[in-house]
């Protein structure tokens, strides 16, 4: 998959989030909080960015591995995991969602935060795909990806199925931009079966505009799934 050069401009001229969204804290938190062990849960975040959820999830002593396509996104992660979780565990890489650098079977746990939205359906079958292969059988997928029906679907100019180089919205100025309808989920989400699936949603201006939300848990398929 290509790599849209749109976010290499976008970590390299914006300030980004610096802290994890609540409904990514309690994913850990509901299915990890109680190992005693934690640097031996290793948990891999595609598209990681420059690292909020990482930051965090190395605070809470477990072992965290991100890639992301923005080398300048990357070297943010890393600065602010070195400064801020001194002998942090784990691995960053610059590449490919698709080809994941990492042998099967690692992960405990793998984490898509509004990053796969940014492929066409095809591409993101194989990227979950990738996402399983790399997963222990019976362990986690969190995925947050766009709605169909949140602002800026159907603006812009049309880029296939779902997707848009939207007009307006949150998703202005950041490229191709795909969206999710529900019936498409289960076929979408390769190599995982879904468990749950909650729509999040969150008004605008004046409630006249809405942001719709994906949030996704799975279970890797195979041997030793619950």
């Amino acid at each position: 998959m290509a790599w849209d050069p749109i976010w290499e401009n976008v970590f390299s001229s914006q300030a980004w989030g610096k802290y994890p969204g609540e409904d990514l804290i309690r994913f850990v938190a509901r299915n990890f909080y109680r190992e005693p062990d934690r640097a031996r849960i290793k948990l891999l975040e595609v598209g990681c960015g420059p690292g909020a959820n990482l930051w965090f999830m190395a605070r809470e002593g477990f072992s965290v591995y991100g890639v992301d396509g923005s080398a300048t996104a990357v070297e943010q992660a890393r600065q602010r995991l070195d400064l801020e979780c001194p002998g942090w565990k784990g691995e960053l890489h610059c590449g490919d969602m698709s080809r994941l650098p990492f042998a099967d079977g690692g992960f405990d746990a793998v984490i898509d935060n509004e990053a796969i939205y940014c492929n066409p359906i095809d591409a993101s079958r194989v990227i979950y795909g990738e996402m399983a292969r790399v997963t222990r059988p019976g362990n986690k997928l969190y995925s947050r990806t766009f709605a169909t029906g949140s602002w800026g679907d159907g603006t812009g100019e049309t880029a296939g199925h779902n997707a848009w180089v939207v007009a307006e919205g949150p998703l202005h100025g950041k490229g191709y931009s795909r969206f999710t309808g529900r019936d498409e989920i289960a076929a979408l989400v390769q190599g995982f079966s879904v468990t749950e699936v909650e729509l999040l949603t969150r008004s605008y201006e004046h409630e006249t505009r809405t942001v719709r939300e994906w949030l996704i848990a799975g279970t890797k398929l195979g041997r030793g799934a619950a």
